[in-house]
């Protein structure tokens, strides 16, 4: 067995893959919630969102540079703090996040096929995680293109969603629009930022990455700036379209778009959906994978993980073991309650990782990418004051 991976992934597929794991099966619901906070100005939300998230992702992007490897977060903290146990922490929440959060997709990703194709749920789940997770095994290549595929098909679900909000008939609400509430508005931003939570995924693919100094900060931006503005035209197609009374109280809001600007039917978005869903379980088995090949390698104790495939040149083990754990949870436990564990530990995560960048860059300040000290201290703000409002200490 080989302790190396295969440097294989380009910027494009790289930024893909950040794309696709942000534009999850989450903004299919996401936008009905943020509008309901923001009324029209939920374009505005979005984009303030993703100004919050960009701290943080610029703090993951300077850190990619100093210290590429496949456990991210992990060694960031590792490293930045001076504390090995914290470090093995982060990476193992890492791994369960990515994992539950697989699961409740999976889940949910079923029953989005199921509402098209009549077949039984337990059985439809496990051949779906088995196909996701043979894909993870054979390559990364092969699993990053495959996710691209993938998040082409989600953009063009999403892009038809705009097409159709901007050809409808404005709404009486966005013809006259009502005053800014910018309470709402920013209500709505921290419901919002979590539409953005993935692109730390893209770092702990950086032993897989040709040129990992440039292409990964390139991949982390590219993909937030990308991201950032297909929500805010999503929400503003969305908002144009259906009245907000409506848009707020639906758990469909897209197909609610297309209903209502184009008449008929809206069953190809669950379709689309399903690609959304199995983008997402992908890139989070493929994720969770590299973290625990990543601390095996620090910590003796988890050192079985820290193989790869001769052949694949993949780390087998960890992803068969994870695969198996997302299709069991997905099949046996009511994951969608879990789920929302998953953004309060990410964004533990994102505190921490803004914490270790801060002690970093005064021990050492040069680096191959850099950003100002004030980046880790706004996105070490900003991610506390979003853990508090996901707490409920802020509402």
């Amino acid at each position: 067995m080989s302790e190396h991976l295969k440097r294989r992934i380009g910027l494009g597929l790289l930024t893909a893959y950040g794309v696709g794991v942000m534009v999850g099966a989450g903004i299919y619901v996401l936008v009905g919630a943020v509008a309901a906070e923001a009324g029209v100005w939920a374009p505005l939300s979005f984009v303030i969102a993703g100004l919050i998230a960009a701290p943080t992702a610029l703090s993951y992007a300077e850190f990619s540079t100093r210290l590429p490897e496949a456990a991210g977060e992990a060694v960031f903290v590792e490293k930045g703090l001076g504390r090995a146990w914290l470090g093995m922490l982060v990476g193992l929440a890492i791994v369960a996040a990515g994992t539950v959060s697989a699961a409740a997709v999976l889940r949910g990703g079923t029953g989005y096929l199921l509402s098209v194709v009549d077949l039984p749920f337990a059985a439809t789940a496990i051949v779906m995680g088995l196909v996701l997770v043979g894909v993870a095994i054979a390559g990364v290549l092969e699993s990053l293109t495959v996710a691209a595929l993938f998040t082409a098909v989600e953009v063009l679900g999403l892009a038809l969603v705009v097409w159709a909000g901007a050809g409808a008939e404005p709404t009486a609400d966005y013809a006259a629009p009502a005053a800014i509430v910018w309470p709402g508005v920013a209500s709505a931003a921290v419901l919002a930022f979590f539409a953005f939570i993935g692109f730390e995924d893209i770092v702990n693919m950086a032993e897989e990455v040709r040129d990992p100094l440039r292409t990964l900060p390139r991949a982390i931006l590219m993909s937030l700036v990308i991201t950032s503005l297909l929500y805010a035209l999503v929400s503003w197609a969305a908002v144009r379209a259906v009245p907000l009374e409506q848009l707020g109280a639906s758990e469909q809001p897209l197909a609610l778009v297309w209903s209502s600007a184009r008449g008929g039917s809206a069953g190809f978005l669950s379709l689309i959906a399903v690609a959304a869903a199995m983008n997402g379980i992908l890139a989070q088995i493929v994720m969770a994978s590299r973290v625990m090949f990543g601390v095996g390698r620090r910590h003796p104790s988890l050192a079985v993980f820290h193989h790869a495939h001769p052949r694949f040149g993949t780390p087998v083990l960890a992803t068969a073991l994870i695969g198996a754990a997302v299709i069991a949870m997905a099949v046996l436990l009511p994951v969608a309650d879990l789920a929302e564990v998953t953004s309060a530990i990410l964004l533990s995560v994102f505190v921490l990782v803004n914490a270790a960048l801060i002690a970093m860059k005064r021990a050492e300040p040069e680096a191959a990418f850099r950003v100002p000290m004030a980046v880790p201290v706004v996105g070490l703000l900003a991610a506390m004051g979003a853990l508090a409002v996901s707490f409920g200490v802020g509402s």
